[in-house]
């Protein structure tokens, strides 16, 4: 009797350290279920609230010898706006291929190749692949900038592949146009550009044309404002951006002298909102 009671004892220790361990068991499951969730959850919070990055793009090709001249109009005043014919001379650049390594750089290209990037007072460009085109223009003064660009839009930064030139459609006026001095320091927007849409929203690229200045830790900077995310820019190079949200992104630059003010310009600052969808 003595033996059964002793059995009957060491099964119940048995069965009650068998439930403790079973529930400690399901505490700790339900623990790691719940740090789990709490996990999951931090990570799409991450996700949705990704940070912006900016990095050089490096290794393009150079062209340092490529030349954009502008042969026509030669006047600086038109009295018709409609249909002027412009013309180019482009000298040791091919405009219409694909640049080198274009594919491997994972960026929006262009299928119809290189080009001239044509910009009127600061507006959004546009792509020409042939030397002649021709433009409309609204009266009044404008201030057009030219540049050569590779197919996947980088601009060809070198002190003969741009032009510049002040050109009145009619009468002219005594407004910020008609007074620039385009020898001053000039910003000039040129990417990102419009929609990007599936593998072109990985990485997008910011860049702009700078006139009669140029960047350095010590010297003039341009403060890129990124979805209200501020990057400061003292190399004039183009720059990757990473991490930019499915939607609508807001783009500002302003171009600032070396004690962070504002360099007095009509097309600084510039701001551009471009859409990224999958």
């Amino acid at each position: 009797m003595k033996k059964v009671s002793l059995m009957l004892a060491s099964a119940m220790v048995i069965f009650a350290t068998s439930c403790k361990e079973n529930k400690k068991e399901a505490e700790n499951d339900m623990e790691n279920s719940t740090m789990s969730e709490e996990s999951s959850a931090m990570d799409d919070t991450e996700n949705g609230e990704k940070e912006i990055t900016l990095s050089a793009l490096e290794n393009s090709p150079a062209y340092e010898n490529a030349s954009l001249t502008l042969i026509t109009p030669t006047e600086d005043k038109v009295a018709d706006g409609k249909g002027i014919d412009f013309s180019f001379d482009v000298q040791n650049y091919e405009l219409g291929v694909q640049t080198e390594g274009a594919q491997e750089r994972m960026l929006a290209n262009s299928a119809k190749g290189q080009h001239i990037h044509f910009i009127v007072d600061n507006d959004p460009y546009s792509a020409h692949y042939e030397p002649n085109f021709t433009k409309d223009l609204e009266p009044g003064n404008h201030v057009l900038v030219a540049f050569l660009s590779r197919s996947y839009h980088e601009a060809v930064k070198n002190k003969n592949s741009f032009v510049v030139k002040k050109l009145t459609v009619g009468e002219a006026k005594d407004d910020e146009l008609g007074n620039i001095d385009i020898s001053k320091p000039q910003l000039i927007y040129s990417r990102p550009k419009g929609t990007y849409s599936g593998k072109d929203t990985e990485k997008v690229m910011l860049d702009f044309f700078l006139l009669n200045t140029d960047l350095s830790p010590d010297g003039n900077k341009v403060r890129a404002t990124i979805n209200g995310q501020e990057f400061m820019i003292d190399e004039w190079e183009p720059k990757l951006m990473e991490g930019l949200p499915m939607g609508e992104n807001t783009i500002k630059l302003e171009l600032l002298d070396k004690e962070g003010n504002l360099i007095e310009s009509p097309f600084n600052p510039v701001e551009r909102t471009v859409t990224l969808e999958k």
